[in-house]
């Protein structure tokens, strides 16, 4: 069973979503950024730890509060560990921001257009301990490159099948079907997304929600439908390789829609920083992706 409170505030609260959820591929490029080069760890264990210290400086920063950061979506080490001598999740809620976990282990090879997640060996354990641990959804990622009906479709079952699954834990599955901004045929490809989706809802049943996170569209508002569905708790917007100010301004012409950020959050933040410097930076951020959030063109 879903905790209401964080429940309310997913449902109706301003604000947008913080993607701290960097997979071990992606680590090395984040870490690069934040100005952590390859040089200063040693191990795979050695990367983890410097990423779950960037991530903990970034959480228990003063700025970083449910007043404006509705939830973080957390990697599966993050949500192991700890922050402020807690777990993370109840770091998290303590700060009034709502915790969430990526589960998905990466993608298949390209087919039909797209990337299908890869298989998610122990999927049932992992989703106790996340509901143990006081997290209230999850999120899973898929990509599309083209607009193959048959490949989109595929993404679409895939994805909603499995939502079914974290629903059963009690938990809020954010489904996350990317589509690249660089695809050609981006606003074919969206058209025919928005039409599986559409159908997919509409053959759920009893009172099951999801969350759907999806590229900012191409023609603004397209997907109004789906934020006015009754089986959306609501619909977040990916950055998907904009910078902070493109991804703000697109964001801000697509009413209803909330971001959920994760390079373009972070993409002023450097470790060597002081920490007012520090929560300067990311305050602005902050502030720039609220406002695209709740201020709609």
């Amino acid at each position: 069973m879903t905790d209401p409170k964080m429940m309310a505030q997913m449902t109706g609260g301003a604000g947008f979503i913080a993607a701290l959820d960097q997979s071990g591929g992606s680590t090395p490029g984040a870490l690069k950024a934040y100005g952590v080069p390859e040089s200063d760890y040693a191990t795979e264990a050695g990367m983890f730890e410097a990423i779950h210290q960037m991530r903990v400086r970034i959480i228990t920063a003063p700025s970083f509060t449910g007043q404006k950061v509705l939830a973080a979506i957390l990697f599966e080490k993050t949500m192991d560990g700890q922050a402020d001598g807690v777990p993370v999740p109840t770091a998290l809620w303590n700060r009034g921001v709502v915790p969430f976990l990526k589960m998905d282990k990466g993608l298949e090879d390209e087919a039909n257009g797209v990337q299908l997640m890869k298989p998610i060996p122990g999927l049932d354990p992992l989703l106790e301990r996340a509901v143990k641990l006081g997290v209230f959804g999850t999120k899973m990622r898929s990509v599309i490159k083209a607009a193959n009906r048959e490949g989109i479709a595929a993404i679409v079952k895939q994805q909603f099948a499995i939502a079914e699954q974290i629903i059963g834990h009690g938990l809020m599955p954010i489904i996350e079907p990317e589509v690249s901004i660089k695809a050609p045929d981006r606003e074919a490809i969206e058209d025919i997304l928005l039409d599986e989706i559409t159908k997919a809802l509409d053959a759920m049943t009893g009172d099951k929600q999801v969350m759907l996170k999806l590229s900012i569209p191409a023609k603004p508002d397209l997907y109004a439908p789906l934020i006015g569905h009754l089986r959306v708790t609501r619909v977040v917007a990916l950055s998907g390789g904009y910078a902070r100010a493109e991804a703000c301004e697109h964001l801000a012409h697509n009413h209803g829609m909330i971001g959920s950020f994760s390079r373009a959050l972070l993409e002023d933040l450097r470790h060597g920083m002081t920490d007012g410097e520090f929560d300067a930076a990311l305050a602005a951020a902050i502030d720039e992706i609220y406002t695209a959030s709740v201020v709609k063109a």
